[in-house]
């Protein structure tokens, strides 16, 4: 036994997968499974969460975080058990190549957490890479992206990245022709949102307003057209989230955020996804910067980002 303590030597390999923003978001009703069928939208963006994923001797899956997140989780409830979905991705990928190694996954986080923008999920796809690389499993792209689509929606985006129209319950992707730089502006919440609340409360909204949606089966073209020719203006227009209604809801002080970008000069904006980070859309990069700016002097915090960028990629791999 200490002769192949010996010999173990540690590796780490990093990972690093993208936030999103669902540019247009159509829901349908509530299925029998659970679900809801969507019509999405995704575009990755330049806010990237890191997971290193470090070989360990003994069997077994830790979690936790690295002191370089940018993010104040001290009033969020974030477990780091099976609970969390980058355990989850960690244990699923060890079932699936039956490697009776353990790993410690320490996550870097700069997405806001229940914030709308797949931060758990870019986590969950970069653990599945990382560990993939790490026990030299071999697994392909197709075939992380079935697991990934067994751990969430989001979860296969976040690999893919770029810009993508998802089907289904968002899970369906087909990469779609969106190359041209759109520049953004996030504005994050100090609280989380509920995805699961957010769509509860849309399908009690609907209810009351006698709303009986159909499942939607495609996008709006005009979105992709101007995403293909990188119009801000036109996309501005075309810019929809049905979540949106549920997400003001149940944080209504999302509105006076929304009025208050659209007052210091952004085209235009919508809250990302089951919210609450708002995310808006800027002319160019300079317009963004400017809007960082305006909204900094007013004591809100905002950052600039821009997408498409690439999905998870592995960053180092390191023998400790």
């Amino acid at each position: 036994m200490s002769a192949a303590r010996e010999k173990f030597t540690a590796r780490t390999v990093r990972v690093r997968a993208p936030g999103k923003i669902n540019v247009s978001f159509r829901v349908g009703p509530l299925r029998e499974d659970g679900y809801h069928s969507v019509a999405s939208v995704y575009l990755a963006v330049s806010l990237y969460e890191e997971v290193a994923a470090t070989s360990t001797e003994e069997p077994g899956i830790t979690v936790g975080l690295d002191s370089r997140s940018t993010l104040d989780l001290s009033g969020l409830d974030m477990p780091l058990d099976h609970r969390n979905l980058t355990y989850r991705a960690a244990a699923l990928m060890a079932e699936v190549t039956e490697h009776p190694s353990g790993v410690h996954l320490e996550i870097t986080k700069r997405v806001p957490v229940a914030g709308g923008m797949g931060g758990g999920s870019a986590d969950a796809a970069a653990t599945l890479l990382a560990c993939d690389a790490l026990w030299n499993s071999g697994l392909s792209r197709e075939e992380l992206a079935h697991l990934a689509s067994e751990l969430g929606a989001d979860v296969p985006f976040a690999l893919l990245g770029g810009t993508a129209v998802g089907l289904g319950t968002g899970d369906r992707l087909t990469p779609a022709l969106a190359k041209t730089r759109l520049n953004w502006v996030l504005v994050p919440a100090a609280y989380g949102l509920s995805t699961p609340e957010v769509y509860r409360t849309l399908d009690r909204l609907r209810r009351e307003q006698g709303i009986e949606p159909d499942a939607p089966t495609e996008v709006d073209p005009q979105v992709l057209k101007a995403m293909r020719a990188g119009d801000a203006g036109v996309l501005g227009d075309a810019l929809v989230n049905d979540l949106q209604p549920a997400a003001l809801h149940l944080a209504p002080g999302l509105r006076a955020t929304l009025e208050q970008v659209e007052r210091a000069g952004a085209l235009a904006a919508i809250v990302s996804g089951s919210g609450p980070t708002v995310a808006v859309l800027a002319a160019d990069d300079e317009a963004a910067m400017d809007l960082v700016d305006r909204l900094g002097a007013e004591g809100v915090e905002a950052l600039a980002v821009h997408g498409p960028v690439q999905g998870a990629k592995i960053i180092s791999d390191t023998l400790l």
